[in-house]
């Protein structure tokens, strides 16, 4: 089988940062995937699986109610090797233009006090397994991350270039 596209990227030299993952067309509407990267693939510790399931409810939620991006998120989840998130937006705004919300949305994780959202038998398939102390801890680390980091290195994947394929999606090769 062909290396899936995400796979193609090479994560030795992937730091934190917002990236352009893949660009798809599903009939009229184009739709963007972004790498919302918290952590240095194999350098750092992931995050802790009750954390990422916690940001993941928390972030989600706070993005399907914003008044801007409620009706452009196609969807919010975790990677599995719990490093970052993926995003799935309409459209094809830049890694540069979502910034802005995303740094906005870990600000809101980093302060979130409340009950988590949907962290109840009847809405969860595991409510027991969030941790929002260390939900809380983890979004901070980012925010104060994205907040000092060099603009130049957390918007393109680390020497890549972006191919083409036959039937028109786009993926990157380093």
């Amino acid at each position: 089988m062909d290396l899936i596209p995400s796979f193609a990227v090479d994560h030795t030299q992937i730091v934190p940062g917002i990236y352009e993952s893949r660009v798809d067309t599903m009939g009229d509407e184009v739709v963007t995937t972004f790498d919302v990267r918290l952590k240095e693939p194999n350098k750092e510790p992931a995050i802790a699986p009750a954390a990422m399931h916690t940001m993941e409810h928390v972030v989600a939620t706070y993005l399907r109610n914003h008044p801007v991006w409620k009706d452009k998120l196609v969807y919010w989840g975790p990677m599995g090797c719990l490093t970052g998130f993926y995003m799935i937006v309409k459209g094809r705004p830049a890694a540069l233009e979502m910034y802005p919300i995303l740094l906005e949305s870990f600000r809101h994780m980093s302060t979130f006090e409340d009950e988590v959202p949907g962290a109840t038998p009847q809405n969860c398939g595991n409510y027991l397994m969030h941790d929002l102390p260390m939900a809380r801890w983890e979004a901070r680390r980012y925010v104060e991350y994205l907040e000092r980091a060099d603009k130049d290195l957390i918007f393109a994947y680390p020497q890549t270039e972006r191919l083409q394929l036959d039937d028109g999606q786009e993926f990157f090769d380093s």
